[in-house]
């Protein structure tokens, strides 16, 4: 009879977690092996992805006969800090700025707020034909862009406002399934009694909005203004589309024109556009990194259910 025979099943259950154990310990290089094996490949991996960028942002310092020289030199030879000096000169930077940053802000907190609405609606209601109702939003994403751009640009031609910043945000009142989706998720993983106990308070359905669901979806809301400032302040095609006037240009929609401008005169100065470049992107690093911290929370938290 072996020496376990006599144990109950809890004992059991203990002396192999003991022996496991043991034969771990025997290998005591395993862990961190791996360990290591997994830092070497993240670090590899943050490589590829940091170094179109680390390139962008060396090759904006280098006088124009060596911007595409040496393109694996981690740091500018010779140094030509005047590149950034020159970009205000050779285009408004300052106003395209502000407009991206005007435009971007309108569009990130018109599609939260909206999409928000629609989401609590979908998450706290329970209506018969919810769920059809709600695959048919989601099937909007299966839209491709190009199928509604005549049509949307026929609308706002007929209202009068092709030539101004307003339809590059003022279509999203209207919400965007990603973000309706995003929000419906995570406004699912508030637990309902909180909404009972306000409704037994005397809270109208509004005041679960403002003063439960949007607060405690605080990261959620943060990622879907990110994204969209994000999509926003890189967006090329709608400003194209709809900006004629050089005072209205957002940063690449400028850009786009400074680009073609030096091609015509046929004196491509790539040293500006780099330079431009970094600044039309500094300001979206310092964005993710003021909110990682909500960001990360969000990512983690959104699609559990409660």
């Amino acid at each position: 009879m072996t020496a376990t025979a006599g144990r109950t099943l809890p004992e059991r259950a203990g002396v192999a977690a003991r022996m496991r154990e043991a034969a771990r310990d025997d290998r005591p290089g395993t862990a961190g092996t791996r360990r290591a094996f997994f830092l070497v490949m993240l670090s590899a991996a943050a490589a590829v992805f940091l170094y179109p960028f680390v390139w962008l942002v060396v090759a904006s310092l280098k006088p124009r006969d060596r911007t595409f020289a040496d393109p694996f030199l981690p740091w500018p030879h010779p140094f030509a800090p005047e590149n950034y000096a020159n970009v205000w000169d050779a285009a408004p930077m300052l106003a395209w700025l502000f407009n991206t940053v005007v435009v971007g802000v309108m569009a990130a907190l018109t599609v939260t707020v909206s999409s928000a609405f629609v989401a609590f609606g979908f998450a706290y209601f329970r209506f018969p034909g919810r769920g059809v109702l709600f695959g048919s939003v989601l099937a909007t994403m299966m839209l491709p862009a190009a199928v509604t751009l005549v049509p949307t640009y026929l609308i706002w031609n007929s209202v009068g406002l092709t030539g101004t910043q307003v339809p590059l945000w003022a279509g999203n009142l209207f919400g965007s399934a990603f973000y309706i989706f995003l929000l419906r998720q995570f406004f699912l993983g508030i637990p309902r009694y909180v909404f009972e106990a306000a409704r037994v308070d005397g809270a109208s359905y509004l005041d679960l909005f403002w003063r439960i669901a949007l607060p405690l979806g605080r990261p959620a809301l943060i990622i879907a203004f990110v994204f969209e400032l994000k999509a926003s302040w890189f967006d090329l095609m709608k400003p194209l589309i709809y900006l004629q006037d050089p005072a209205l240009f957002t940063l690449p929609r400028g850009l786009k024109a400074v680009v073609d401008q030096f091609y015509q005169g046929g004196d491509p100065k790539w040293e500006i556009v780099l330079a431009a470049s970094v600044i039309t992107t500094l300001p979206l690093v310092v964005v993710f990194f003021a909110g990682q911290r909500y960001f990360v929370q969000g990512i983690a938290t959104t699609g559990q259910k409660g």
